[in-house]
């Protein structure tokens, strides 16, 4: 260890909260009924969205990713003094989060700082996991340990990095293959939600005054311009690029964030483009909406089109995310202790909250269900 061991006073654990998947073929569709319970989606619906992962041996590669984040941040904790334990939750499979919580707190855990497996704001990638932490905090009862939560880490230099490198990577191999890769588009991709949420992302009440909405677009695109930005002085070359959409669900009725990464890839080829580096800004690791939404679907309608195609991996364990959590954790300590760390972001946008304005990301279904780690509750 290099100098004296960071300082992550109060806290005396780390939780890594996350989505879950199926760990086998039997658990795909009890998964997607939890995943979408009390939406009406009928069983045929969810067998036939079961196919997926049927396709990918019945296994979501979630859960495993998970395990390795959990092992690489361990050694990289103690690496640098830190003596956290690390627990893991999830909201719609084992480990659930209630388990885990009961599990500190038999432990003795008093009081932890979580990390969301989502980088930006929105009611499916941070409200609703603190409204899982709520029911889960909840169901434990007395004693539970105490939680906080770092920010949002989209623009933490850690998690842009592995993209600028990758792209640059991707270029070089298309360019390898032939193609002049000076006209080759950046298409950077996130999961699609609906209008409507991503109109209430980052909306709230904060000392009296209303948060802006449309968090959810405008940290994308705050990304999307800062690694096109970065692999245009890496390279010499100013390439356009785009922010497309994936992984719809829901009605056909209800308005979602557009265009589909499958339909803008065709739209480009029909206009000329004859290569594409596909970036997914969106997401932590390579789960079933990056391995099936783009390295299947995606890739596919590429190749149909006549677009040469490469994907860019996702942060996973680089050591520079890993390093950007262990980053978040101190700095999390630090504000807890009533200190005003230094925070590092890259782009144009500031350092993200750590405890969410009142009515932040709002529950359009059920706007009185209670949540942790914010203003109001």
């Amino acid at each position: 260890m290099d100098g004296p061991a960071a300082d992550t006073r109060p806290y005396d654990a780390f939780l890594l909260v996350s989505f879950g998947g199926p760990e086998k073929p039997d658990d795909v569709v009890p998964f997607l009924e939890n995943v979408t319970r009390g939406r009406g989606i009928p069983r045929e619906r969810l067998v036939e969205v079961g196919e997926h992962y049927f396709s990918f041996g019945g296994r979501s590669p979630i859960n495993d990713q998970n395990r390795d984040l959990i092992a690489v941040l361990q050694l990289e904790l103690r690496s640098h003094g830190i003596d956290l334990p690390i627990y893991w939750g999830n909201r719609n499979w084992d480990p659930y989060l209630t388990d885990t919580l009961a599990a500190m707190r038999e432990e003795g855990v008093e009081r932890a700082v979580c990390l969301f497996t989502s980088a930006y704001t929105s009611y499916s990638g941070c409200r609703q996991y603190r409204e899982n932490l709520y029911d889960a905090t909840a169901a434990v009862g007395e004693g539970a340990p105490r939680l906080d939560r770092v920010r949002h880490y989209f623009n933490h230099p850690g998690f842009v990095a592995p993209f600028v490198d990758g792209t640059v990577g991707a270029l070089d191999q298309l360019a390898r293959e032939g193609f002049d890769t000076a006209t080759t588009r950046l298409v950077f991709v996130t999961h699609s939600i609906p209008d409507a949420m991503n109109e209430a992302s980052g909306r709230g009440v904060r000392d009296g005054e209303t948060t802006g909405g449309e968090a959810y677009v405008r940290e994308h695109r705050d990304v999307a311009a800062q690694v096109a930005a970065q692999v245009a002085e890496r390279t010499g070359v100013d390439r356009d690029h785009d922010l497309v959409y994936c992984s719809r669900s829901g009605s056909p009725h209800v308005p979602w964030l557009e265009p589909d990464v499958n339909d803008h890839l065709r739209e480009i080829a029909a206009d000329g483009v004859a290569s594409v580096v596909v970036v997914p800004i969106g997401f932590v690791s390579d789960h079933m909406e990056v391995v099936y939404d783009l390295d299947t679907e995606a890739k596919a309608t590429a190749e149909e089109a006549g677009l040469g195609f490469r994907r860019v991996p996702t942060p996973g364990v680089d050591a520079r995310f890993v390093g950007a959590i262990r980053d978040l954790i101190v700095e999390r300590a630090a504000q807890a202790r009533g200190e005003d760390p230094e925070q590092q972001v890259v782009g144009d946008l500031p350092p993200s909250w750590t405890v969410c304005p009142v009515g932040c990301c709002a529950n359009l279904r059920d706007p009185q269900r209670p949540a942790l780690l914010g203003a109001d509750g």
